[in-house]
């Protein structure tokens, strides 16, 4: 029994599980390398008159969740609550798809943010001060706005759309409330509403965030929803890469281990039709660990 619950650890197939990922976990590394090179790019020097200088006066104020949080809630969190469900159930395929289906998530999305915000150079509420400083205006004869701030502070300014604190929260977090309802089986028709509470809440989080940005006057509303969809949309297809949705009836666990229990079954299969002289009498046993560990009994 023992050596069916435990076969598939960290410690004796980790390794080669990750190597069997090997050219993932490269393309995740060149994810990141790509999202560093994006982020150093200068975005897009949209035109902004007089005009709409109008809409741009709001004050220049610090945010009320710094950058530097959102990877702790949105990746070292749910990283944490992953190696939790695999303290107590030891699939290694579990740790192993849920960690690379995160990161992907996170990081596809910081490339895909990142691009976008260079590429549409949307001015943020507060860029008439972060342009003009001392609040004297001075425009070009075009009417084009000429700045006078801080560099980092006008290039940031032009970086509004969407937002990357909305993206990277719905990303991490969006990705957290589908692998809990996969776990708890939230959508199993019992009619449980403290399932429900558990999924919700790492929404209501993201959304929390996403509100003190437009709170804060560093967002327009457009760019804190469209980072939200963003990160949703990304955290969904990355988790249908590797999990089954939350409804399914398998849910609570990733393609890849479903398809090792079937090898375990056809092996088991095979054993079953030798010659009645070679055959171990354990195959009934087997049989039923494994259909134990397909319903998620062990």
């Amino acid at each position: 029994m023992d050596a069916h619950t435990n076969m598939h650890t960290v410690k004796s197939h980790g390794g080669r599980l990750a190597r069997r990922h090997l050219y993932d976990w490269i393309i995740l590394f060149l994810l990141m390398v790509l999202y560093v090179i994006i982020y150093l790019v200068h975005p897009f020097r949209r035109y902004v008159s007089r005009d709409m200088m109008t809409d741009l006066r709001f004050p220049l104020k610090g945010v009320t969740v710094r950058f530097w949080v959102v990877p702790l809630y949105a990746v070292v969190l749910p990283l944490i609550i992953f190696v939790a469900f695999h303290y107590k159930r030891k699939y290694v395929y579990d740790l192993h798809h849920s960690v690379l289906g995160l990161l992907f998530t996170v990081f596809a999305t910081g490339v895909l943010t990142e691009a976008i915000k260079n590429a549409t150079g949307r001015p943020r509420p507060d860029f008439f001060w972060r342009c003009f400083p001392d609040g004297q205006e001075v425009y070009d004869l075009s009417g084009d706005v000429l700045c006078h701030g801080k560099d980092s502070m006008i290039r940031d300014g032009y970086k509004s759309f969407p937002s990357g604190h909305a993206s990277w929260s719905f990303a991490g977090l969006a990705f957290l409330s589908l692998y809990l309802a996969g776990k708890i089986r939230a959508f199993d028709q019992s009619g449980h509403i403290a399932k429900l509470c558990v999924v919700i809440f790492p929404l209501l989080a993201a959304s929390g965030v996403a509100i003190t940005l437009v709170d804060d006057y560093f967002h327009h509303w457009v760019d804190v929803f469209g980072g939200a969809i963003l990160g949703l949309t990304v955290a969904t297809i990355c988790y249908l890469q590797f999990f089954p949705p939350p409804y399914h009836t398998q849910c609570w666990g990733p393609y890849a281990y479903f398809r090792m229990l079937e090898e375990l079954r056809n092996a088991n299969r095979g054993a079953r039709e030798e010659p009645q002289s070679e055959q171990v009498n354990t195959a009934p046993d087997e049989s039923r660990i494994i259909d134990e560990l397909e319903a998620g009994k062990r």
